[in-house]
């Protein structure tokens, strides 16, 4: 394992005190100290909103994008260089949102990235409209008399979509998380885990007190993950509690195993030199 101070970041987090979002950090850092992965070989992305700033807090390779492409980025990075733990970070707003097209296509495509969502059902950032996930009726800046839409279900959306890793977890369980992280991280292909993290500033709904209350985990001996049917009508319920915990796993080509362009090997790692036009022009006779 390797020590939780290799990944201390010079810069601190100036996320309001009480974010959730300090425990995905936390979470993550642990995760990947327990899975020894070096500082090296480990990149985060981003988009924008205040979950989206935590490449800065943590000692990796780091990427803070634009508004709801994080994925994009991600994907060039992992087709760059295989060899990288890609960790995609951001929030509803911004992965569910203006982001959601890039993230159907990532999970369709079955790409080796592991996406954490911090959820916290409102934009932060911004200061408090409502976001993709926000409850209907919800009260918000920009919904001042209630939230008129159904809130999107990222867990449906991301089965149904071809994730082969789909979890939630809860900011406010450290232990669980990182647990989730890991595996998430370990498994080969798209991995969504979408987080509870409660915005003490802007969300006086969904707090704390009020995920510890509603959440109740997964995953007994009587859960099978590998059922997709099972996993698709648990990921529909919200009452009277909410499930949290390993959804969905399975094992399907990613990609980057498919891609005829990785077929040679890394490519950053491929020798440079003058290329063989010859052999190149013979291609097309």
């Amino acid at each position: 394992m390797i020590e939780l101070s290799k990944y201390k970041s010079e810069t601190r987090p100036d996320w309001c005190p009480g974010c959730g979002d300090f425990g995905v950090l936390n979470s993550l850092v642990q995760a990947v100290s327990n899975l020894n992965i070096d500082p090296k070989d480990l990149l985060v992305v981003s988009g924008i909103g205040c979950s989206s700033n935590l490449p800065g807090f943590i000692h990796a390779y780091g990427f803070h994008s634009l508004h709801g492409r994080a994925l994009p980025i991600a994907t060039g990075a992992r087709l760059a260089n295989p060899d990288l733990k890609i960790v995609v970070t951001g929030g509803d707003g911004d992965g569910y949102g203006i982001g959601l097209g890039h993230f159907v296509h990532a999970m369709r495509r079955n790409l080796d990235l592991t996406y954490i969502v911090m959820n916290n059902q409102i934009y932060g950032l911004t200061t408090g409209q409502a976001s993709p996930t926000s409850s209907k009726g919800f009260a918000t800046k920009s919904t001042p008399t209630g939230v008129i839409e159904e809130p999107i279900n990222p867990i449906a959306l991301a089965l149904i979509s071809g994730a082969t890793f789909v979890a939630r977890g809860f900011s406010g369980d450290p232990k669980h998380l990182t647990d989730l992280i890991e595996k998430g991280i370990t498994h080969k292909g798209f991995s969504l885990i979408d987080v509870f993290s409660p915005c003490v500033t802007w969300n006086k709904i969904n707090t704390y007190d009020y995920f510890r209350q509603k959440c109740l985990k997964i995953n007994g001996p009587e859960y099978d993950t590998s059922n997709f049917d099972q996993a698709f009508v648990k990921s529909r319920e919200m009452e009277p509690k909410i499930p949290i915990g390993l959804f969905y796993e399975t094992q399907r080509p990613t990609y980057e195993d498919q891609d005829p362009a990785l077929k040679a090997g890394n490519p950053v790692k491929a020798k440079l030199g003058p290329p063989d036009t010859k052999r190149l022009l013979q291609e097309f006779y």
